[in-house]
């Protein structure tokens, strides 16, 4: 007799139990799915489950003791920074992720050159000044420029990053990359990305885009003293994770004119309190999280942590597993 798998659902910050009353839909034909915000909410939906399934919303240590059954905790999406990795691998648990699926690939590249140009064009100081009546050109064209013939520096060769270095190629500019492993050569030749050290990077790119996971080894991986190497001309961009960039030495940066503009779609925390310096900088450009959740992307992505979930109910070994170290 098979056994009857449950599941417990922690729903999005965003869209709360409706949310995730919808992704414990797609899996009731599998499963008894009971939603919870909290440990203590449900206890025995927690004590039962075989795996929880969390869209940026955290798993701590006190969600995976108060789950003796636990084998998997499924991430939706590309990030797995709200799961406590030491707590759950201390149980065996396994954390996976939708990495491989592409799903939230294209959105978040295309929302990274949303940014990119946004900065480049002085999109929106341009319309802010001309809904208050002002003809902002002559202001504005010394620091307006293009992306042809410029370099990108990529941090990350994901799925997402590689999305963005085919992008990159189509506006004519030379793609950098910098990440912890080498991408194979075919990887490279598809992308024509150019592999170079992080901080070899910094200094040689007229754009940088964040698209690396947020581990120990990574937070604050844009700090002060490697802020110091970008060209005073660079635009840094980052949708991927608030905490890789120190956002007060960035602050600085844009402050100081010591870096031309930069687009921000994560924080750190999120939502930014009203007070943090980002939202005040000059130069710019702000977004509310916003890269990956397009109409067609959260199908996507929903679908992919479903189908992950399913392949381990069934027996199978579930793609995008992370390791110990994060």
């Amino acid at each position: 007799m098979s056994r009857k798998n449950v599941l417990a659902v922690i729903p999005p910050q965003v869209g709360g139990r409706a949310a995730g009353a919808a992704l414990a839909g797609l899996l009731a034909d599998r499963a008894e799915v009971t939603v919870v915000e909290s440990a203590g909410e449900d206890p025995g939906a927690l004590a039962a489950a075989h795996v929880i399934v969390s869209a940026l919303s955290p798993v701590g240590a006190e969600h995976i003791a108060a789950a003796p059954a636990l084998e998997l905790v499924q991430c939706v999406g590309h990030g797995h920074d709200h799961v406590d990795l030491a707590a759950a691998h201390a149980r065996g648990v396994t954390v996976c992720t939708i990495a491989s699926s592409g799903a939230e690939g294209n959105s978040v590249a295309e929302h990274a050159f949303a940014l990119i140009l946004a900065c480049a064009k002085k999109i929106v100081p341009a319309s802010t000044a001309l809904a208050a009546g002002e003809w902002a050109l002559p202001r504005l064209r010394p620091e307006l420029t293009e992306l042809a013939g410029k370099t990108i520096g990529i941090v990350g060769l994901g799925r997402i990053g590689r999305d963005v270095a085919r992008k990159a190629a189509a506006f004519d500019m030379t793609v950098l990359y910098s990440a912890r492993r080498r991408a194979p050569a075919d990887v490279e030749e598809r992308t024509g990305a150019r592999w170079t050290e992080l901080e070899e990077l910094l200094r040689l790119s007229d754009v940088v885009t964040l698209h690396a996971p947020l581990t120990d080894g990574t937070r604050n991986l844009l700090d002060a003293r490697r802020l110091a190497l970008l060209k005073p001309t660079a635009i840094v961009v980052n949708t991927a994770r608030g905490p890789l960039i120190d956002q007060d030495a960035l602050a600085d940066a844009l402050e100081g004119g010591r870096l031309a503009a930069a687009g921000i779609d994560v924080f750190d925390p999120e939502p930014p309190p009203p007070g943090a310096r980002l939202l005040s900088a000059p130069n710019v450009v702000l977004t509310p999280h916003a890269g990956a959740v397009t109409r067609e992307t959260l199908v996507r992505i929903a679908l992919a942590a479903v189908e992950n979930v399913r392949r381990h109910l069934d027996g199978g070994k579930p793609h995008d597993a992370v390791a110990a170290g994060g």
